[in-house]
Parts: structure tokens; C-alpha cells; sequence
């Protein structure tokens, strides 16, 4: 048994990896403000991650792993919160990477400003750079897109409501921008793993080997549902964001060191199984936003 600090545990990522410690017989501590449903056995810590105190400084953590740091100063009011730990993982972002790197991004690719996600990748790496600066053995893990049970983002989501409503999807061109996602319960098995062995890298792409087109991970999320789609290809001016689930812009991870740590991956037609039959139970989960009601506005 290991005793594990979670940051969050009340959402997607961060419930999930709650779940899946717990299940594997670990003691959970999670840090949140109580607002929502904890998962089930974990030791809650109420409190504002930058209100800690000294709440933190008489338990010894084997094990720290930190899904919401979001910028530096997420990252500065924990770590100085904290008493003994032994591993210390970031959950970071392939947002840090330029997009004027050339593809697959490697983890010694260019880190900087992306014109796609903002301040988002720039904090993300501030995060990550602060980090290093306190606890230079610290692990950081870099995932494209997750998806899986939990998942609260209106992604996969939005294409099960089409399937299930079977609507016709709108997709932007011909379909073939290609996407790279990670499960998260695969994200869990790269924890656990660094958990149990603390490996020599400490820096890592995690991810899924292959990238997708979109037109083939729509038709896997309809299939969860027995589903067909029939296409119609966006070919306007329109914003991607205002009718699709992803910005429009393609790039996928090199992931080869991960495979030291993880030399299978759920096949991403299996894991959208596991989201649809999720989903289906927890439908009001998810934040959803407006496509359908743009769609049916200015589109058809």
C-alpha cells in the first residue's frame, strides 16, 4: 500500500486516478473544496490548493501526483505546502510544444508560445519549468487529448449525442486532419508504473502510438452505438470551433520512451466503448456546449 496525494479528485482525470488508486488498494488523500462528489474511499484534504497551511506537513506522501497545476503559482503553493514526499508527477500538456515544430513533437522538441492554445501552453510550461527548479527528480508527463470514463469535456460526448439522435455530422473539409488521444486509464498505468519503479526518465510523451483522422474517430464513436455516419464536409469559412469539437489543428506526440513504461495501450475503438457506456449513465456530467444548436442555426 502506497500513501498518494491527488490534487482535485472530484473531476475527470483527477476522480479517475482517484478511483484507480484506491482500487489497486493505495490510501488516497485529495485536495478539492468539497463542492462536488468525492470518489468513493479517498482521504479528503478540504481546502483551496493555495490555502493548504500546514495541513500537508505531518503525512509523508510516497507519492504526489498533481493534475491541476495550471501555472507556476499552482505548482509554488503546494510544493512549499508539502511535508515529506518521495515522487512528485505533473500532469502537463503537449500544449507546451510551438506548432512550429515539425511532427511528431518530441520531448526535446521546441517549447513555447502555440498560437492554437494561448496561455494555456505557456503556463503549463512555466509550471513545468518551477517545478523542475524545487525538485529536478520530478516526473512530467505530456498527454494529447484524453479521453475515457469521467470524461466532462463535450468531445467525444458531443458525437455520441449526434449517433444516438442519429443526426448527420458536419465535419470540417474532407476529414482527414489527424488527432492523437490517450485513455486515461492508461494515463493512471504510466503513474502507477513511476509509482513502483521511478524510472531514469523523467520526462515523458505519453499517448496512443498512431494518430486518427477525425472522419475515422467519428465513425468509431458512432460504432459505439451501431452507427453509421453520413458526412457532410464543411468546406466554408465558418469557425471549426463553432461546429466541431477541436480546434483546427493537427499534430501528434512521438511516444517512443513511453514504451518502457507501457508497451500496450487500449485500442481507441475499445476505450470510446467504455466512454459511450459511461456516458450513457452520466449524461448530465458533461459541459456541453452549443454545436448542435449552431449546426441547426447556420447549417443545415
Amino acid at each position: 500500500m502506497k500513501k498518494i496525494l491527488i490534487t482535485g479528485g472530484t473531476t475527470f482525470v483527477s476522480k479517475f486516478a482517484a478511483s484507480y488508486f484506491i482500487e489497486r488498494g493505495d490510501e488516497v488523500y485529495v485536495i478539492n473544496r468539497n463542492t462536488k462528489p468525492q470518489a468513493e474511499g479517498t482521504i479528503l484534504i478540504n481546502s483551496d490548493r493555495h490555502a493548504l497551511g500546514n495541513k500537508l506537513k505531518g503525512i509523508h506522501f510516497d507519492a504526489v501526483l498533481d493534475i491541476t497545476a495550471y501555472n507556476a503559482t499552482d505548482i509554488s503553493s503546494l510544493y512549499h505546502a508539502l511535508g515529506a514526499f518521495d515522487i512528485y508527477v505533473m500532469i502537463s500538456s503537449s500544449a507546451v510544444y510551438s506548432d512550429q515544430n515539425t511532427l511528431p513533437f518530441s520531448e526535446e522538441s521546441f517549447k513555447g508560445p502555440n498560437a492554437f492554445w494561448g496561455r494555456y501552453g505557456t503556463d503549463k510550461l512555466q509550471a513545468e519549468n518551477l517545478l523542475l527548479q524545487n525538485n529536478p527528480d520530478s516526473y512530467i508527463l505530456r498527454p494529447p487529448y484524453l479521453y475515457g470514463p469521467m470524461n466532462n469535456i463535450y468531445r467525444e460526448a458531443f458525437v455520441f449525442d449526434c449517433a444516438m439522435a442519429d443526426r448527420r455530422f458536419y465535419l470540417p473539409r474532407t476529414g482527414e486532419m489527424k488527432l492523437q488521444f490517450f485513455h486515461v486509464r492508461d494515463l493512471c498505468r504510466v503513474m502507477e508504473t513511476i509509482i513502483d519503479r521511478a524510472p531514469s526518465e523523467h520526462i515523458l510523451n505519453v499517448g496512443n502510438e498512431s494518430a486518427v483522422t477525425i472522419r475515422d474517430w467519428v465513425a468509431m464513436c458512432y460504432a459505439c452505438f451501431g452507427k453509421t455516419p453520413e458526412f457532410t464536409y464543411v468546406n466554408s469559412s465558418t469557425e471549426q470551433r463553432k461546429y466541431f469539437c477541436f480546434y483546427d489543428y493537427a499534430y501528434f506526440l512521438d511516444v517512443k520512451k513511453q514504451r518502457g513504461l507501457l508497451s500496450d495501450t487500449i485500442s481507441l475503438s475499445d476505450g470510446l466503448k467504455e466512454s459511450a457506456a459511461w456516458y450513457a449513465k452520466h449524461m448530465n456530467d458533461v459541459i456541453k456546449k452549443p454545436y448542435l444548436e449552431f449546426i441547426d442555426a447556420n447549417m443545415i
